[in-house]
């Protein structure tokens, strides 16, 4: 599958500047408009602004894009719940069709391997869902066969927090909680699940990547906690969730549409308030993956930075 990289993107390759992958479902599914792109185009300036080239993946036409034109990305706002939702596993049959989707954490952390970007700022990864349903995102099993950091407020909050650190840990996943000592929940910025790994400088990260990927290690998760200004009151936040997952049951909603369906769900239940937590905490994430992203980069001049295939 032939990638189509942005001029920046190529640029920014070619002349060796560090680059940080932006997924295109956050801004199709994760808030309606035109909040969606105006948060689209706050990540990327964030990412710039902390010394960067950002990469917002999406499929186009059947091309796998790196990076998008600003008239792409706000197409693809505006077009939101119409555009497809792209996981890993759903890239060949876009391709093959000539169809457009948004990708997904799985899909993203994917194609931006593929193109040589080895970190990714997200709001929040997939997870086991709630319930016997045996509902698990496909974004656990990727990460753990992909050479990627994903810099994220943990799990989204709608999700088993406490199962979804478990199967991570059982598909060797290495956590990090940076700057915490526990997962954050979303919305929240603590959850209650230790983790085993606490790490506060992007230096020490970036030193902890190279040994882990020299090990042969795969995917990264850190755990970035939403600043404390932004964060929800807990009890607030769990009981629109349950609200939230409660009309998703009645109304028998399951599969991709689910975690849409939940979202717009607290949106209207908070007021709007878990959208401004959302738009806080994804920018947050953007910041800490750019400065993670530089000092990969200084470290891959200054010691000989090993990166796989």
């Amino acid at each position: 599958m032939q990638l189509q990289l942005s001029p920046e993107v190529e640029a920014a390759r070619d002349r060796g500047q560090p680059i940080v992958a932006l997924e295109s479902t956050l801004v199709a599914h994760g808030m309606p408009w035109p909040d969606n792109h105006a948060v689209a185009r706050e990540l990327e300036d964030t990412v710039r602004a902390g010394g960067c080239v950002p990469a917002t993946i999406a499929i186009v036409e059947g091309r796998a894009c790196i990076g998008l034109a600003p008239e792409v990305l706000e197409k693809i706002a505006r077009d939101g719940a119409k555009l497809a939702k792209a996981g890993a596993t759903d890239l060949a049959v876009h391709v093959a069709r000539g169809t457009s989707a948004a990708t997904t954490v799985s899909a993203t952390a994917v194609l931006a391997a593929r193109a040589g970007i080895r970190v990714f700022a997200t709001g929040g990864i997939g997870g086991v869902h709630r319930g016997d349903t045996g509902d698990v995102s496909h974004d656990l099993f990727t990460l753990a066969a992909t050479p990627i950091v994903v810099v994220s407020a943990g799990a989204k909050a709608i999700l088993d927090l406490a199962r979804t650190l478990e199967t991570l840990e059982t598909l060797g996943v290495l956590v990090v909680g940076y700057r915490t000592s526990e997962l954050p929940a979303f919305y929240t910025r603590t959850s209650g699940l230790a983790l085993e790994h606490r790490i506060d400088t992007a230096t020490e990260l970036a030193a902890v990547v190279k040994a882990h990927w020299e090990l042969g290690g795969r995917g990264i998760l850190v755990a970035n906690p939403i600043p404390e200004a932004a964060a929800l009151d807990p009890q607030t936040i769990a009981a629109a969730i349950e609200r939230a997952v409660g009309d998703a049951a009645r109304a028998k909603i399951t599969g991709k549409k689910l975690t849409p369906f939940l979202l717009a769900k607290l949106a209207e239940v908070t007021g709007g308030d878990s959208i401004k937590a959302n738009r806080a905490l994804a920018i947050h994430d953007a910041q800490v993956a750019a400065e993670l992203a530089v000092a990969m980069r200084t470290g891959k001049r200054a010691v000989g930075f090993s990166i796989p295939a």
